[in-house]
């Protein structure tokens, strides 16, 4: 018998549609799992996210091993510092000739992991992640010849390869490519959350909380609401919930602020799907049928859609193509320090408030309080790019780099130059008043711009289309709101500039 390989899989590959292990020989091959300093350190991960991951790997190397794989499982608590030190061990175990991996998601490891054949003296073949449903060169061969990215552009694309939300001539359902106009509501408490079901922790999970509240005693994250689904089928249980109780009112309210519930009607699988415990198509496809038999609208089924099938596709083909530059861009030079209270959501400013803390509690927070919350206040402070998009890392579940980067540096920030986005997001309180309920329990007024009582958010909205002026008259779609500008009175741009400089000297320290 020929010596065997070792086939590594990652702590986001947790799929058994893993190419690595497609064509493994259950007798001879052996599969290595490890869960190592170095990953779960580089930045101060949440614990629900150390925890999501640990378990989950932890339970598909059960999986696996009931399968009749041979299992060499490295856990924290035994002190393996980095990936290449458990394949170097792992190698010396198991005898293997060669190490089978599959690609990794972040650039930084994907290099690492290049450099390790000519220290290992076998040969490492990595393969692609087909698990995603544009390749590399796919999404090459769309953005060639192109100055500009637009994902509806490339949405469509996808939706005609895997046929999605198409009628019998091949056009979309419904006439449209497009229903997001339908999917802006504000949240008013017109109708009932419902009740999430609870996942127990089994004694793995138990396990892991508390090897975790040890380990990483400084890092954000209360474990006392863990939550999260650690296997294949519990994740697939909490899809078919929200297919069944939530994705009718998903479309309604995805933009909506609400002080009664974190959760709202959202999906909640962004995290098992970059773990591998979803696989993005079938979701997809669970989604349409639900919309074909009646249960939800063709809004909600295609908004719905349209986040994994073509933004979820479309940041990952964005974040390869500019790699490693693209993490050096910084559009408006935004260079100050991340305030203190990011890290503990201690401000008066009750939308971000609410969001800061929600994401550190939970490790969750939809796209709105990331984008035009949370992100929307770090573009008009001018926050240190680097820092922000570090703490995005950090705070989310189901962060990695791949899909984090694009959706922080590019579009929260347009710090890609405009790469991703046709406009910087930025908004006044207008916005966040017109998308929920916070407003009426903070002490400010979205109503006012400059004064005591005044929305920070206001003041520093004109603040930063004044000091990026010139960078925002070339764009279409601001070059109206910086003419308007310039045409106010000579005072009143004043006072609102000199409140913003108020602000930005006070409110970020």
């Amino acid at each position: 018998m020929s010596a065997p390989t070792l086939r590594l899989i990652l702590g986001d590959q947790l799929s058994l549609a893993n190419p690595v292990l497609a064509n493994a020989d259950v007798k001879r091959d052996w599969i290595l799992l490890a869960e190592v300093a170095e990953e779960a350190s580089y930045v101060p991960h949440n614990r629900h996210k150390i925890v999501l991951i640990f378990s989950a790997m932890r339970h598909f190397a059960a999986t696996l091993r009931e399968q009749g794989f041979t299992v060499i499982y490295r856990s924290f608590d035994e002190g393996v510092s980095s990936l290449y030190a458990a394949v170097e061990e792992g190698l010396k175990q198991s005898g293997a000739d060669a190490v089978l991996a599959t690609a990794p998601g972040e650039h930084r490891l994907l290099v690492d992991m290049q450099s390790w054949e000519s220290k290992l003296g076998v040969p490492v073949l990595l393969q692609e992640d087909d698990r995603f449903l544009a390749s590399r060169d796919y999404f090459e061969s769309w953005a060639s010849g192109r100055k500009q990215f637009r994902m509806e552009y490339f949405y469509r694309e996808m939706r005609r390869q895997y046929g999605v939300l198409l009628d019998e001539d091949g056009e979309p359902e419904g006439g449209k490519w497009n229903y997001d106009a339908d999917n802006r509501g504000g949240w008013r408490a017109q109708t009932t959350v419902p009740d999430r079901p609870s996942i127990a922790a089994d004694d793995i999970t138990q396990e892991v909380i508390a090897l975790v509240e040890e380990s990483f005693a400084d890092n954000p994250g209360d474990l006392s609401q863990f939550r999260l689904a650690v296997t294949r089928e519990d994740a697939q249980a909490q899809f078919d919930w929200f297919c069944a109780h939530a994705l009718d009112n998903f479309g309604n309210y995805q933009d909506a602020l609400a002080e009664e519930s974190p959760w709202m009607f959202h999906g909640l699988i962004s995290m098992y799907l970059n773990i591998g415990l979803l696989e993005p198509l079938a979701v997809c496809q669970q989604v349409e049928r639900a919309w074909r038999d009646g249960r939800c609208s063709l809004a909600a089924a295609e908004g719905f859609i349209r986040q994994i099938l073509g933004w979820r596709e479309y940041v990952r083909g964005i974040y390869w193509h500019a790699m490693p530059e693209y993490a050096q861009r910084n559009t408006f030079e935004a260079r100050h320090p991340l305030p203190p209270w990011f890290w503990t959501g201690d401000t008066d400013m009750r939308c971000l408030s609410q969001a800061l803390k929600q994401s550190l509690e939970l490790g969750y927070a939809h796209h709105i309080q990331r984008l035009m919350v949370i992100g929307n206040f770090a573009l008009l402070a001018g926050l240190d790019v680097t820092e922000v998009c570090e703490w995005y890392l950090a705070v989310y579940v189901d962060a990695f780099e791949w899909v984090e980067l694009p959706n922080t540096l590019g579009m929260a920030l347009h710090g890609d130059h405009g790469l991703m986005a046709s406009k910087p997001y930025a908004a006044s309180g207008k916005y966040i008043q017109r998308q929920g309920n916070h407003c009426k329990a903070c002490r400010y007024d979205p109503k006012q711009t400059t004064g005591d009582k005044a929305c920070p958010y206001n003041s520093l909205y004109w603040h930063f289309i004044n000091r990026h002026q010139d960078y925002l008259t070339k764009n279409a779609r601001m070059g109206l709101i910086v003419g308007g500008w310039k045409k106010r009175d000579a005072s009143d741009r004043k006072a609102i500039v000199d409140w913003g400089d108020r602000i930005l000297a006070t409110a970020l320290d």
